[in-house]
């Protein structure tokens, strides 16, 4: 019979040197990223600004770090502190965010920001039971701004630490029920100072070393420890329970332009998929049911033009819209406004809106889609 796979109990060096180790990997290979301290200045006694903190990791859920670090400097430059950010505009706050996508994340720092300057005199909390009473902080982000920011130490867990845990204790267990599991062995490993740096170098490592696919395990500063590695097998980790399969919805879009070249758009209803979102006239699709293809359903009679369709995925479903096109004369909307082409950059659109844009009008105004 084959033998058992190791378990955690049998980690080759003791957890808090595992911790240590990651600490002097990161001292040298550390990213470099428009919201962190270095660990030389960290060093110093400077801690990372609990705000750009708690803005960048709102921004990086479910988004790519190098499609955040843009917005980040934008919001940052637009609105440096909290104060400033709870004093704009929801739109305007909206309109920046617009293309990072999960639309409610947007919402809730404008309602945290909110809260955080009333009844917190703008300074983030520093207990993770405080922060996550925030709007939009769960256990992950609470985690991370207890410890980045004020270098508390808590356990944080996001896919990356996930990965790394997973493959250096090789857990048995498929995600998502292993979690508490990898928390635990997270905070066992965790050393007992510098807590932020510690959790940043996880995610560092994760992110560049012990990626998804092709680990460079050569150059990895646990590869002595990693019990998956010693199975010739890290890609195996983490295990994962099967995926449900995503539903696909369908719908139609309508995309009216003045001769002018302005597009006709409407705000999306205040609850809801991709609330407080402009858009183009769409029918009633949502996540569990179809909208209507056809141009019956059209906002007003016109000599419609199927101009192709267009698939956005979604986090639990996958939406289909036809997309049609119609040339209009001047006229007075009563739900709606025209914006030139040339600024349709500047509206909170959401992406699939930006798609139905492009499908429908001439391909010489793409480019002011694609400026935002």
């Amino acid at each position: 019979m084959p033998a058992s796979p190791p378990t955690a109990s049998k980690s080759p060096c003791p957890q808090p040197l595992l911790g240590q180790k990651l600490l002097d990997w990161y001292d040298r290979h550390h990213r470099d990223l428009p919201w962190r301290t270095t660990p030389a200045a960290h060093a110093k006694g400077e801690r990372a600004d609990p705000y750009r903190v708690w803005l960048s990791e709102i921004m990086l859920q479910q988004t790519t770090v190098e499609a955040v670090k843009a917005y980040f400097r934008k919001f940052t430059e637009r609105w440096p502190t909290i104060t400033e950010l709870s004093a704009a505009d929801p739109d305007d706050i909206m309109k920046a965010w617009a293309g990072l996508g999960y639309y409610s994340r947007a919402r809730n720092l404008k309602k945290c920001a909110d809260l955080v300057v009333a009844a917190h005199q703008g300074k983030f909390p520093e207990s993770e039971a405080a922060l996550k009473a925030l709007p939009g902080i769960g256990d992950y982000t609470a985690a991370a701004i207890a410890s980045i920011a004020f270098d508390i130490p808590a356990a944080v867990v996001d896919g990356n630490v996930e990965r790394v845990i997973s493959r250096v204790f090789t857990v048995e267990t498929p995600l998502p029920a292993a979690k508490p599991e990898i928390r635990e062995l997270v905070a066992a490993t965790m050393p007992e100072a510098r807590a932020g740096d510690f959790a940043q170098a996880m995610m560092d490592l994760g992110a560049t070393i012990c990626t998804p696919k092709r680990p460079v395990c050569l150059h990895c500063p646990l590869r002595d420890d990693c019990l998956a590695l010693r199975q010739t097998d890290p890609e195996r980790y983490p295990l994962k329970a099967p995926k449900k399969e995503r539903p696909s919805r369908q719908g139609a879009a309508f995309v009216a332009q003045r001769s002018d070249g302005a597009v006709l758009l409407r705000k999306r209803p205040s609850s809801g998929l991709l609330a407080e979102m402009a858009e183009v006239p769409t029918t009633a699709w949502t996540a569990k049911q179809d909208g209507d293809t056809s141009t019956n359903s059209a906002p007003f009679a016109a000599a419609w033009r199927f101009s192709g369709q267009v698939k956005h995925v979604f986090t639990h479903f996958e939406l289909r819209l036809d997309v049609y096109h119609a040339s209009v004369p001047d006229m007075v909307i009563q739900n709606g406004w025209w914006t030139p082409i040339t600024e349709i950059h500047e509206e909170a659109l959401p992406t699939v809106m930006k798609k139905a844009i492009e499908a429908a009008i001439p391909s010489a105004t793409k480019r002011s889609i694609k400026q935002a």
